[in-house]
């Protein structure tokens, strides 16, 4: 798995790439907690190169919606892929997490 970090305005930007489950979890968990405890209430995830999302990296996202929410922000979803969608949707999750085509439509809902 590799991640990328970037900010943009009022939002971070993290591009998720490979696989997120039980081995590489600790390491996104603590990616996502980087930015939760950055300046920004706002975190775009692009996905679109994720080939797997498992029920441990999904509650790392519930964790961060949580944690946002707090902040007055929110977890967003850039161009997630369809084994992302799938787990989401598998797992009742798709209605926590807005999804948008693009990395620039996710940033202009902000």
């Amino acid at each position: 798995m590799e991640l990328t970090i970037r900010d943009h305005k009022r939002v971070t930007i993290m591009r998720v790439v490979g696989r997120v489950d039980a081995s590489t979890a600790a390491a996104f968990e603590a990616k996502i907690k980087e930015c939760i405890d950055g300046s920004h209430a706002y975190l775009v995830l692009e996905m679109d190169a994720a080939d797997y999302l498992s029920s441990a990296g999904a509650r790392i996202l519930i964790s961060a919606q949580k944690a946002l929410k707090g902040k007055g922000g929110k977890v967003l979803l850039a161009q997630p892929s369809e084994r992302v969608k799938e787990v989401l949707s598998l797992a009742g999750l798709e209605s926590l997490f807005p999804v948008y085509a693009t990395t620039e439509d996710a940033i202009g809902a902000v």
